[in-house]
């Protein structure tokens, strides 16, 4: 008996960071109507800004936690200013999260460039000793937590019910151009949001991180599990997220303490993902309390350009042949290798744009269907002695049939909460990767793939494999390119644009998007497959939901719904790392910093401007030869 109170104990502690979490997620939800994936981000921007003062420079630690707070309300304000407050007016609700997804991946950048990749610990603010009642033995610090947790529940219902401030923000929760046309500063409020919510995560993280260790992408996992809790309980309801919180903290520790700690996680998600079909405005909001007026709800596309008529013909033989020639320009090695992984990475990319590029459906979770064509193409040629052309077949199909079911189990679901239902199939596969370690080798991976083969041929060497993948790449990008220009490629681009409009007019919608979907997951599952059988080795980190996120700043830097575009995402975020070795560092930060600039500054992409470019030079170039008027 003792133990199972032991473990709620445990629960209720580690349940009172999802809760605060989940509280900030609300409320920058009820003011702006977006899902911020960034906030976990804070809660250990704040426990290492903790570490710093308390242990490295010694500073009190009553002086430490005002210094910690202070700063992340700092470091919460400048990314409010620069990105999160611009995005608002400049992009819908299902840019901003994915946007918000990259803010998380700046963050994570920013903490290992400072702190580096190890884990960190702060001393119990009272002592080592934990404090026993009758038998049950709870950790001096969980007393801090609790009272950092009750004591900031308090002081936002003091805040939101007893101040102008808090008026103002829920009215702007309630209707923002109502509280525009009222006098209220909306971008304030929305700044005000957003700095509260970092705030409260960051208290968070400084009130728990002497209980358990983080690191620079611990954000993650906080992020994930406060969603889960704001999910279960009510994105529009703070006693929802607090019950929420707690509730998840509860179950992910029983989990863990009779099942298996390692199916604890897979658990909580396979929650969140029921919760979002059965009742995706969780359970203490009865229906949504945010209204919206047609403007906020008016779609806004990123600008697509391509390169039409003959000029596009004459620029891919080009591509094509300098791409064939790289084999023999370049040494094999390192960069031979990188850009045989560029072409990998492309084949999944692609089905990301038809998804999202040319269908306008945000996905979170691409990985998780490389994860199911790459293992199931995998284990069946390493365990089961399958023809790896027969095995990443099996492991396509599977992921089409993921992609099927899933498509049935969220078709009453929009917006954002379809995107984070793909997000939880991705988390769910990770889960699912790490759990499953006779399968799948576990946190270790699966190791001893055979090499890419058909029959007699097998692609033992990077060359080979350049070919192989270069030749496929260019089948696809043809096939698609037909498709693209077919009935269902419009009607495709017209559910992108108004899939009421486009329903109206005869298109089924549904159809149209399932095709999509099916699309994107096959296509992920192919590269999935190529992956493994190039690297001969396959790992959850490999395949995992920061993959997804990767591929989603490739897609959009180089250009969505272009095709091609997307290579030089992919090129540039790939290669990059290699050609700049010492500045490997960087590469998180590069990764978010290029998707959330990429969505701000550059609506075409890298494809869109570079074409831009070249049209202005040509017509400048055209008046420059011109006769001169007589």
């Amino acid at each position: 008996m003792n133990a199972a109170i032991q473990i709620v104990i445990g629960g209720l502690l580690q349940g009172s960071v999802f809760a605060l979490l989940a509280l900030g997620l609300s409320l920058v939800y009820r003011v702006t109507g977006v899902v911020n994936l960034s906030q976990g981000a804070f809660c250990v921007f704040g426990a290492l800004l903790m570490y710093s003062l308390q242990v490295v420079w010694h500073v009190p630690t009553p002086i430490a936690i005002l210094g910690a707070t202070l700063g992340s309300a700092g470091f919460g304000l400048v990314l409010g200013a620069t990105t999160f407050v611009p995005g608002i007016a400049r992009l819908p609700v299902s840019s901003m999260l994915v946007m918000t997804a990259g803010l998380l991946t700046l963050i994570e950048g920013v903490l290992l460039i400072i702190w580096s990749s190890q884990p960190y610990a702060l001393p119990p603010f009272s002592g080592e000793a934990p404090i026993q009642f009758w038998g049950i033995r709870v950790p001096s610090q969980g007393f801090w937590l609790a009272g950092t947790t009750a004591m900031i529940i308090i002081a936002m219902r003091w805040l939101l019910l007893r101040t102008r401030a808090g008026l103002a923000l829920r009215a702007c929760a309630e209707n923002r151009l109502a509280a525009r046309l009222m006098g209220i500063d909306v971008a304030w409020m929305t700044m005000l949001a957003f700095v509260l919510a970092a705030v409260i995560a960051a208290l968070g993280g400084i009130a728990s991180a002497p209980i358990t260790s983080v690191e620079f992408d611990t954000g993650r996992f906080f992020t994930n599990f406060g969603f889960i809790a704001v999910a279960i309980g009510g994105i529009t309801s703070f006693l929802g997220s607090i019950v929420g919180g707690l509730f998840i903290g509860v179950t992910e520790q029983l989990a863990a303490g009779y099942v298996s700690s390692l199916f604890a996680n897979g658990l909580a998600l396979a929650m969140l993902l029921g919760m979002l079909i059965w009742r995706p405005n969780g359970l203490f909001s009865a229906g949504p309390a945010r209204r919206s007026d047609v403007r906020e709800e008016q779609r806004i596309h990123r600008a697509i350009i391509r390169i039409e008529g003959r000029g596009g013909a004459a620029f891919a033989l080009l591509a094509i042949a300098v791409l064939a020639a790289l084999p023999l320009i370049l040494p094999a090695g390192g960069t031979l290798n990188s850009l045989v992984i560029t072409l990998i990475l492309f084949i999944a990319v692609l089905g990301l744009d038809v998804l999202m590029g040319f269908a306008g459906q945000v996905s979170l979770g691409q990985s998780g269907f490389m994860a199911v064509g790459g293992y199931a193409a995998a284990i069946l040629a390493t365990s089961y002695d399958w023809e790896p052309l027969a095995g990443l077949a099996v492991g396509m199909a599977l992921a089409v049939v993921c992609a099927l079911l899933l498509s049935l189990i969220t078709s009453r679901l929009r917006g954002h909460y379809l995107a984070l239902a793909t997000l939880a199939f991705g988390l769910l596969v990770d889960s699912l990767t790490v759990g499953l370690s006779d399968l799948t080798g576990g946190p270790s991976g699966l190791v001893g793939i055979p090499s890419f083969s058909i029959g007699s041929w097998s692609v033992d060497d990077p060359v080979t494999m350049w070919y192989l993948v270069l030749g496929l790449t260019v089948v696809l990008l043809v096939l698609l390119w037909a498709g693209m220009r077919s009935q269902f490629g419009r009607s495709l681009k017209m559910v992108r644009a108004d899939q009421t409009a486009a329903a109206a007019l005869g298109v089924k919608v549904a159809r149209v998007k399932l095709a999509a979907v099916v699309i994107s997951a096959a296509l992920a599952a192919l590269s999935g497959g190529l992956y493994a059988f190039y690297f001969h080795y396959l790992s959850p980190e490999m395949v995992g939901t920061q993959r997804s996120f990767e591929m989603i700043a490739m897609l959009v830097a180089g250009g969505e719904g272009t095709l091609v575009g997307p290579l030089l995402g992919v090129a540039l975020l790939t290669l990059l790392p290699q050609i700049f070795q010492p500045f490997a560092l960087y590469k998180t930060f590069a990764e978010g910093a290029l998707l959330v600039a990429a969505f701000l500054y550059l609506p075409e992409g890298i494809f869109g401007a570079l074409v831009m470019l070249a049209r202005w030079l040509t017509r400048r170039r055209g008046r420059t030869l011109a006769p001169a008027a007589p």
